[in-house]
């Protein structure tokens, strides 16, 4: 429960009463070493009607047993007298499982059945989706492939069908090659960054309790990731026969991080104006830090990444590009692209959507989210269900003569974000306007 109840209210049988104890319960574990470390802690209210002598002094709770014996405090009674009392209790708990009590739910608190719940509703989807790719390449792509290899005339030997329309088109380079080289990049910094965090959250190396280190990690991490960044934003790049090697990987160490830090300064620097000398803003120092680890550690990493990946042997590619682009076939509506990557990202967010309410509700609410077990199985269906989806919407875009598939390869799943965008102006809606 986040607080407690200030008292009753009155009964046909009792009038209004007051909760004018407290009762800290303080739970403790004892160490290998003989050291003590405290495990939990709680609250339990009361009403007492406290004993007052003649000098003033309040004499029912002496003992631990007198405040559980003495009568509730109605209010309108006298005056009221507020107290607490601290109750310090040995535990089998051990400092590592100490959070495991918020785990627990209360009758009235089925989360942890909301959790499993939404791994359920997950693993569901995969397999749908699962058993469309499967579907794909089992039946239509074998297929395809018998068909191909039997003996044809001459007059049918020129008629392709279906997706070998556009094998010779499929690795033509995108328009805008460049943004999509940096994006790439960008993503991978992000996976990397995710996967560890998620791993050293699993092992119980980040804290639930402890929000700064978790954040602290996050950018370091992030920062780490940078040589990932380089390294396949390069080998994308050298796929596409560019040349300006030095452009690409400054625009892959500076457009993501700096969008970033742009957003982050600009809500930082609100709370500065308009703040009132909260707490919540970053320090200038630390920004100062921040902006050092991107150029001083970040940055070299990218190009130590870029480096290596220009020592590698280029990406082969299975067929041949036509030199003279293939007409695009008349594409049905809902194949188009906006149509397309909108029904593309639906999947995707369906699957993290209730483990989503509880990630913002630790965020906005101040909410412990310690079931990092779950959130990393619900992760790694979202990277299984991003790539399912993909590969069904571009074969059906391949089948249907459309070459252009790199674009659409990236926003088909990325479209989830969206939602996700959607999604978080409705908790703040329906959730945080209520609170």
């Amino acid at each position: 429960m986040n607080g407690f109840p200030v008292g009753c209210p009155a009964t046909a049988q009792s009038k209004s009463i007051v909760n004018n104890h407290l009762q800290f319960y303080f739970r403790y574990h004892e160490t290998k070493s003989g050291n003590y470390r405290i495990v939990g802690a709680g609250i339990v209210p009361l009403s007492v009607k406290h004993k007052v002598n003649a000098k003033g002094e309040v004499t029912s709770c002496l003992k631990t047993e007198d405040v559980t014996t003495t009568a509730p405090q109605e209010i309108g009674e006298g005056n009221i007298v507020w107290s607490y009392s601290v109750v310090w209790e040995k535990s089998n708990i051990k400092w590592a499982s100490r959070w495991d009590a918020y785990l627990q739910a209360d009758q009235d608190e089925p989360a942890p059945q909301v959790h499993w719940f939404s791994i359920i509703n997950s693993i569901l989807i995969v397999i749908f989706l699962t058993g469309m790719v499967g579907m794909i390449i089992m039946r239509t792509l074998h297929k395809d492939f018998l068909l191909y290899q039997q003996l044809e005339t001459a007059e049918e030997a020129q008629e392709d069908t279906g997706w070998k329309l556009v094998h010779g088109e499929v690795f033509r380079t995108p328009k805008l090659y460049y943004i999509f080289t940096v994006l790439i990049g960008s993503g991978m910094q992000v996976l990397v960054m995710s996967i560890i965090t998620l791993c050293f959250a699993l092992v119980g190396l980040l804290s639930p309790n402890h929000r700064g280190l978790l954040f602290s990690a996050l950018i370091f991490l992030f920062v780490l990731s940078g040589a990932f960044a380089g390294y396949f934003s390069t080998r994308f790049y050298k796929l596409f026969k560019g040349e300006r090697f030095i452009l690409n990987t400054i625009l892959t160490a500076v457009c993501f991080p700096g969008l970033i830090f742009i957003v982050f300064f600009g809500l930082n620097f609100m709370v500065w104006v308009f703040g009132n000398k909260s707490t919540l803003a970053i320090p200038f120092l630390s920004l100062l830090l921040i902006i050092a680890l991107w150029f001083g550690v970040s940055m070299p990493l990218v190009f130590g990444g870029a480096w290596l990946a220009n020592k590698r042997k280029d990406i082969e590619l299975p067929c041949k590009v036509h030199m003279i682009p293939r007409p695009i076939q008349h594409q049905p509506w809902y194949m188009r692209s906006p149509y397309s990557v909108l029904m593309g990202g639906i999947l995707p967010f369906g699957v993290v959507f209730i483990e989503l309410f509880f990630i913002l509700s630790s965020i906005w609410l101040h909410r412990y989210y310690s079931i990092f077990f779950i959130l990393f199985v619900v992760f790694c269906i979202l990277i299984v269900t991003c790539s399912e989806i993909t590969i069904v919407i571009v074969y059906f875009q391949l089948c249907g003569g459309d070459y252009n598939w790199w674009w659409k390869s990236f926003f088909t799943s990325g479209s989830s974000g969206l939602y996700l965008f959607l999604y978080s102006i409705f908790y703040f809606v329906t959730t945080l306007n209520s609170n």
